[in-house]
């Protein structure tokens, strides 16, 4: 593990694979989790990519109580951007999944000098009118029960609000399948769900996916419904030079359930 003092925070990140192939492939995380998630394509992924793995503010290897107003996505972002600058390494592809892709996503939409190619693992977020015309404004049924896993977790109920999370995200159930160290790795970001859920971030618009110029590609679980596919669909509609991989027979953790599919389709998209 490594750090790069950025914003007056050390972020933590994983820098690992062949370096002489192309530019390094910047891996965001999504909720709950850090740089640890991407384990399973580490192997597949080096063996042609050097994959930069960061951990944002305030996950794991960080302790964070949830208190303090410096977690939000602009934060996210402006870290992010600045690391980027700080690698020095020209423009990167930059790869985020789930609240990472929508980081990810701001962070090509501000500055699309730093990345080459954008990879969006089903983005989280939330569509205004301009994509949605279902829209009327207000929370998220999805939201609301992330706030209240966030609400149990504050309490001191960690495992009882990560069961609520998962069962939100998964369906019922997940939680009680999760093998152990899954378990782990969520319990030591619970408290980021406490920052999350007080975010306020902005609803993707249609200006903002036109917004996006690099080739992009969108990776879709095929067993993956409601607000995440509806998401992903209607911000690949409109970015202008994009393309949509399905991995079949998986869900939101795709790159989880099939790690050999999942590196094949990103190395066949750098490749191009």
């Amino acid at each position: 593990m490594q750090s790069l003092h950025v914003n007056g925070y050390d972020m933590a990140y994983l820098d690992v694979g062949a370096e002489n192939q192309g530019p390094p492939l910047v891996c965001v995380h999504g909720s709950l989790s850090d740089f640890r998630i991407w384990g399973c394509v580490l192997g597949p992924l080096t063996k042609k990519r050097r994959l930069i793995c960061v951990s944002l503010r305030h996950f794991f290897p960080e302790r964070w109580d949830g208190k303090g107003a410096t977690y939000s996505i602009v934060q996210h972002v402006d870290d992010v951007i600045a690391f980027i600058e700080k690698l020095n390494a020209g423009p990167v592809d930059l790869m985020g999944h789930s609240r990472g892709g929508h980081i990810a996503f701001r962070v090509a939409q501000q500055r699309p000098d730093l990345v080459r190619r954008l990879i969006l693992a089903e983005p989280g977020g939330e569509l205004d009118a301009s994509l949605d015309p279902e829209y009327t404004g207000g929370t998220s049924l999805l939201l609301g029960r992330f706030t209240a896993a966030a609400d149990k977790i504050a309490a001191g109920d960690v495992d009882g609000g990560l069961a609520s999370f998962m069962d939100a995200l998964e369906g019922p159930g997940t939680w009680q399948k999760l093998p152990h160290m899954v378990k782990q790795n969520l319990r030591d970001n619970a408290c980021t769900l406490i920052g999350q859920v007080r975010d306020n971030r902005l609803p993707f618009s249609k200006a903002d996916a036109e917004a996006i110029t690099m080739p992009t590609l969108f990776i879709l679980g095929g067993r993956t419904k409601g607000l995440l596919a509806k998401v992903l669909h209607a911000l690949a509609a409109h970015v202008p030079h994009s393309r949509t991989a399905v991995i079949e027979k998986a869900s939101h953790p795709m790159f989880e359930q099939a790690p050999e599919r999942y590196s094949e389709t990103v190395l066949d998209f750098l490749a191009d």
